[in-house]
């Protein structure tokens, strides 16, 4: 396989799911592959780096700057570049507005968006300095569709199309690189890791419609496709010299996002109150 990018890639959430798929992937194609998880430690030696492509695990929580700088100066010393960037780490808070907390709202946006601002941030001088490298962010179809009791995940999801694509345009004359992935439902951890806001859990007004709704989504969920639908996509932008603005990752996915677009507001907003 050739390198468009750099040899190096930095996958930010692989310890389980997509990003860990999309790792191993990379690795199979000999890559230098740093993983990173918050439970992480760096590695005692560097025995891992002997031989060809690689994946080893380093600690990396994107909602501390410090732990941020830490991680990317760790691969920088040994390896001197990061070419590929791919931003995998989020959760999913499940509620209605009213049951959200400030707290609560603010942990999901530094997790789901700022984290992943600031990561690109910290990777960027690197991939300028360089003149290439490749930046790709896991969106969502939630970021394109919003759904009842999910509009946390949906706003950082919105949030994340639209910084990822004034970045795309920040960053070419650069010979940087950034496209987004937006999966629909897929069947991994992130359906167990789900949480739900603490008002939600006590107040009736929404709990029956908030459980349908949740219920919706975790059926659709464990009866998707695994992580290897992404890493389909991951792989052909990585192959790409000119990567999509997104790839969405399924023609069903694609043909809603479509119809979204034609018909009107209202009749999507009825269609999608008749599933959720």
């Amino acid at each position: 396989m050739s390198f468009l990018y750099g040899k190096v890639a930095l996958v930010v959430g692989a310890s389980s799911g997509m990003g860990q798929a999309c790792a191993q992937y990379l690795r199979t194609q000999g890559y230098h592959v740093y993983g990173t998880s918050r439970r992480a430690s760096f590695p005692a030696d560097e025995s891992y780096r002997q031989g060809g492509g690689f994946l080893t695990m380093i600690p990396l929580d994107v909602t501390d700057d410090d732990s941020i700088a830490k991680a990317v100066d760790y691969i920088i010393t040994r390896e001197g570049e990061i070419g590929v960037l791919l931003n995998c780490a989020g959760y999913a808070l499940g509620g209605a507005v009213e049951d959200i907390s400030r707290e609560e709202a603010h942990h999901i946006f530094d997790t789901n968006m700022i984290g992943m601002m600031m990561v690109c941030k910290q990777v960027l001088p690197y991939m300028r300095a360089q003149q290439r490298g490749l930046i790709v962010n896991i969106g969502s179809v939630a970021g394109l569709f919003a759904l009842p009791f999910q509009s946390m995940y949906s706003a950082t999801k919105y949030a994340v199309e639209a910084m990822t694509e004034s970045l795309r345009m920040e960053v070419k004359p650069f010979g940087i690189k950034v496209s987004l992935i937006d999966p629909g439902d897929i069947c991994t951890g992130f359906t167990k890791a789900r949480q739900t806001a603490k008002a939600a859990l006590t107040n009736p007004v929404y709990k029956e419609r908030h459980d349908k709704a949740v219920n919706a989504m975790i059926k659709s969920e464990l009866n998707g496709p695994g992580p290897e639908i992404v890493v389909r996509a991951f792989a052909r932008i990585l192959r790409s010299k000119d990567p999509p603005v997104r790839v969405i990752t399924s023609l069903d996915y694609q043909a809603a996002v479509l119809l979204k677009r034609l018909l009107p507001a209202r009749l999507v907003e009825y269609v999608v109150e008749r599933v959720y």
